[in-house]
């Protein structure tokens, strides 16, 4: 097979004939070039395919990467608000406890609010933020626990003052009288003998109120040898408290009275001289001078 170019070069007609195998070789080297060029095109198109998807999906992970840290900045406030509410909380529970221990006249070295708990351990490594907030909140949480102890203390020791407060005798048997005769030794109005006055007589109208000098329960409310018509009220923590010679009894066994509460008439009944109230202190069964008692004003 022949091929045969035609053309002018220089205005002159021009024939070029190819033979077979050079006509061959030229077919070859272009089918080759476009199989070349294919290829090329092919691959590059597909790299292309590929730089896009993973442009999608770099996209992708940034956008997620965005949503974790605005949950995580959420978290984050969310955690540091609930902190400041502890921490105002604990602030708050150690002003009230200063303030009780103040009040209360306590030891302050006892009950002190105003250092961190005494605590201790061996230290857990741990990194990120999520660790340093457990710690803070086991911190807190370490502190509310001890100032809530300092506190059921402090209650239990404020109450146990304020009941023996109560139940201590203090101030006179009467509202309206005068102090007739002291404790200790006298002279008896009936025998002339110098002999021991285990309390102190309150003269004052006949029928007059007698009065309880601290709350507690009725234990007697009878006639007694020497005392006459008498009552007698303990009051706890050891101490009991007798009014004798009364005209009339107003309370019986067992009921409960408060301080200032009316318990008997004043009368003359029993070895009496005239209208009074015969008023002893005992502390554990023992009387006591009174005087102290009757002179408080707790």
């Amino acid at each position: 097979m022949n091929i045969i170019f035609l053309g002018k070069y220089r205005g002159k007609p021009v024939r070029w004939q190819m033979g077979l195998v050079a006509s061959s070789v030229l077919l070859s080297g272009f089918l080759s070039l476009m199989a070349v060029a294919g290829y090329w095109w092919g691959t590059s198109s597909g790299q292309l395919n590929q730089l896009a998807d993973v442009e999608k999906e770099l996209a992708q992970q940034k956008s997620m990467i965005a949503k974790a840290r605005a949950n995580a900045q959420s978290e984050l406030d969310a955690l540091a608000a609930r902190l400041g509410l502890m921490q105002a909380h604990v602030t708050r529970l150690d002003a009230l406890g200063e303030r009780l221990v103040t009040i209360s006249n306590l030891d302050s070295k006892e009950f002190n609010f105003t250092h961190e708990p005494a605590v201790g351990g061996p230290h857990e490594s741990g990194n990120g933020v999520s660790t340093e907030f457990e710690n803070v909140l086991g911190d807190l949480n370490d502190q509310l626990d001890s100032r809530e102890q300092q506190l059921s203390i402090l209650e239990d020791v404020l109450m146990s003052k304020q009941i023996k407060k109560e139940t201590r005798p203090s101030g006179r048997p009467i509202s309206k009288g005068w102090t007739s005769s002291y404790y200790g030794k006298r002279t008896d109005p009936f025998t002339g003998k110098l002999e021991m006055h285990k309390g102190m007589d309150f003269a004052g109208r006949e029928g007059s109120e007698i009065v309880a000098v601290s709350s507690g329960v009725v234990t007697w409310a009878s006639s007694r040898y020497g005392y006459g018509n008498l009552v007698e009220i303990n009051h706890g923590h050891g101490y009991t408290t007798r009014y004798g010679h009364n005209a009339e009894i107003l309370v019986k066994v067992g009921d409960s009275v408060e301080k200032g509460q009316a318990i008997s008439l004043m009368g003359s009944t029993g070895r009496s001289t005239g209208p009074h109230v015969h008023f002893e202190v005992l502390l554990n069964d023992r009387q006591v001078d009174p005087l102290s008692f009757v002179q408080s004003n707790s």
